[in-house]
């Protein structure tokens, strides 16, 4: 079974309001993007990482880790889809219809290598792929244009999509070749690969492994890294 991972972190971090893009953002001493590309490189199975950069990144070559073979960039596009699609790209040469693509968030520092590797097994036979997800758990309102609500949302069925996301390398290339081609909004791999009429499935994984998108999640953040580190949970 061969894997590979895609990184993509061509983003410029509008939400985070930084002059700095999030993922480049210290965290307990190091960028943000440092520790997601160190929980995916402890998975040993994972061939190659692809690191998808702006074009215009002046940042990177100052962390890149030197002579690594396990790790080369590729050039992102304006949206996340069209970054995951040059990345693809960027193994076309090296990697078979049938092989595993894992896509993770640059700024998801908090990733546990154990629900990474849990994804891997449990999707190991399975003909598509899947997600790691967490159960929703606050009470959910729907409400209309003046914030007043207009019902409660049964969550029994709701879950929360994290990443890393695991998919069959044509499956996805696939799925996102549609969306440029149909011109559709799309927030996750997932998405895409819905539309082509699949059902991806859901890995429960750690709540913990949240996603950095204002300035409190880095706050949040550095103690769940503090935390895993004393409790070895990597």
């Amino acid at each position: 079974m061969t894997i590979w991972a895609i990184l993509p972190a061509a983003g410029i971090g509008r939400r985070m309001g930084s002059a700095v893009p999030k993922q480049y953002l210290p965290l307990n001493g190091v960028p943000v993007i440092t520790h997601s590309l160190q929980r995916l490189h402890a998975v040993q199975s994972i061939q190659k990482i692809v690191v998808v950069l702006h074009p215009e990144d002046s940042r990177w070559a100052a962390l890149a880790p030197d002579q690594n073979s396990r790790i080369s960039c590729a050039l992102g596009g304006d949206e996340r889809y069209q970054s995951v699609l040059n990345g693809l790209e960027h193994l076309a040469s090296e990697a078979a219809d049938n092989d595993w693509v894992l896509v993770h968030d640059a700024v998801r520092p908090c990733v546990r290598t154990g629900d990474i590797e849990k994804l891997i097994t449990e999707l190991s036979g399975d003909a598509v792929g899947g997600l790691l997800g967490s159960p929703v758990d606050n009470t959910l309102k729907q409400v209309d244009d003046g914030l007043c609500i207009t019902r409660t949302v049964d969550r029994r069925n709701l879950w929360n999509a994290l990443t890393p996301q695991m998919f069959r390398y044509s499956i996805l290339k696939d799925a996102i070749n549609r969306v440029v081609f149909d011109g559709t909004q799309i927030t996750d791999e997932a998405s895409a690969v819905e539309l082509l009429g699949h059902k991806p499935r859901i890995i429960e994984g750690s709540k913990d492994n949240i996603k950095i998108t204002h300035a409190d999640d880095l706050v949040l953040a550095s103690k769940i890294l503090e935390s895993q580190a004393v409790n070895h949970e990597y």
